[in-house]
């Protein structure tokens, strides 16, 4: 008890004053000091809410005549309605800004979104096309080879076609090719 009254603290289990001397060592800090005690609970804050401003009263008590003379104590009060009415213009005016911005970019999600589409589709028509002169081709050849050797021709063609029917995986190009994230 007399080392109290001496004005000297006691030492508090013994830690000894550590200055951090950048960001990283601030974080390792707090995250020891956090999980010195593990089952407590750490309250996280949530994001602000914006600010709005308070809706208009639906009914005005103090309404300023248009008499003349009015007093000095009135300017404040007019000087506060204008502060206020100032801070709820600007504030519709982000809002409209805000709107235009979200609507800008939906709009530009969706034509690139379209455009991926179109090249898609222009993609899978050109391969269809390649595989059907593919198909084509092998079976000139086959009617040649036909001609020339004058046996039947084996089914060797039919089965690949079914084979590349079967075995057809899906397309990576089938998916849009580029669509912006979203905010």
């Amino acid at each position: 008890m007399a080392e109290h009254a001496s004005g000297a603290r006691p030492a508090r289990g013994s830690q000894p004053l550590v200055i951090p001397r950048s960001a990283a060592d601030e974080q390792r800090l707090k995250l020891e000091r956090l999980m010195r005690h593990p089952e407590k609970q750490v309250l996280i804050s949530e994001k602000p809410k914006e600010w709005a401003p308070r809706p208009p009263p639906e009914f005005v008590r103090d309404v300023m005549g248009s008499s003349a003379g009015a007093g000095s104590g009135e300017f404040h009060v007019y000087r506060h309605l204008r502060r206020r009415e100032y801070m709820r213009e600007e504030y519709m005016e982000k809002q409209a800004i805000q709107q235009r911005q979200d609507d800008e970019f939906q709009k530009k999600l969706e034509e690139n979104r379209r455009m991926a589409e179109e090249k898609t589709e222009k993609r899978r028509k050109k391969r269809q096309k390649l595989k059907q002169r593919k198909l084509l081709a092998k079976k000139s050849k086959q009617e040649q080879l036909k001609v020339t050797d004058g046996s039947e021709p084996s089914s060797s063609v039919e089965e690949e076609e079914e084979d590349d029917s079967s075995m057809e995986k899906v397309d990576d190009s089938e998916a849009p090719s580029f669509i912006m994230g979203g905010r």
